[in-house]
């Protein structure tokens, strides 16, 4: 619980701490004038997009009301946040890692939407068994003609609506 913890505050903190690490860290690492225009734009690319996974964590109710993420959000967020942190090392070596980097936040994005939609599915299944099992199955009527009954009369068929007529005072 405290990795899932320290990750749900994490993905906050990363919105602007990895897109400070590619500008930094490219810097450090030898990028030429071009390679860090290129930077900038992705840095800028990448703060965006882990602004929309994170609301889109954020939005599902049991993340909010335990400040923890699911340990599948921990695995394919981390993984994503690894390569970003691996780009600035592999950069010049490897450009097929800034590929992996992408294709991970585009998955990560499609993943946390498809969390957010399957948490939502659950709740709306709960409501549903909820107001199923709190609906009784026989309802009585106990007023007829303004008068009211000691006890049921008869039990009155859910699909039909019956409104009582008060007689007229002439």
């Amino acid at each position: 619980m405290i990795v899932r913890r320290i990750f749900y505050y994490w993905q906050f903190i990363a919105i602007g701490a990895l897109p400070v690490w590619l500008l930094v860290g490219s810097s450090i690492f030898g990028a030429g004038a071009w390679e860090v225009l290129g930077v900038i734009i992705g840095a800028i690319a990448l703060g965006v997009a882990l602004l929309a996974v994170a609301l889109l964590v954020y939005a599902r109710a049991e993340v909010r009301e335990t400040r923890a993420v699911s340990w599948p959000d921990v695995g394919v967020f981390g993984l994503w946040h690894a390569l970003v942190i691996g780009l600035v090392f592999n950069a010049a070596d490897a450009p097929g890692v800034w590929l992996l980097a992408v294709l991970a936040g585009i998955a990560a994005f499609w993943f946390a939407l498809w969390e957010l939609f399957d948490a939502a599915r659950r709740r709306v299944r709960q409501v549903i068994e909820f107001i199923d099992s709190t609906s009784g199955p026989l309802v009585t009527e106990t007023t007829i003609l303004g008068t009211t009954n000691l006890g049921p009369t008869r039990p009155v068929d859910p699909n039909v609506i019956v409104i009582p007529e008060k007689p007229t005072n002439p």
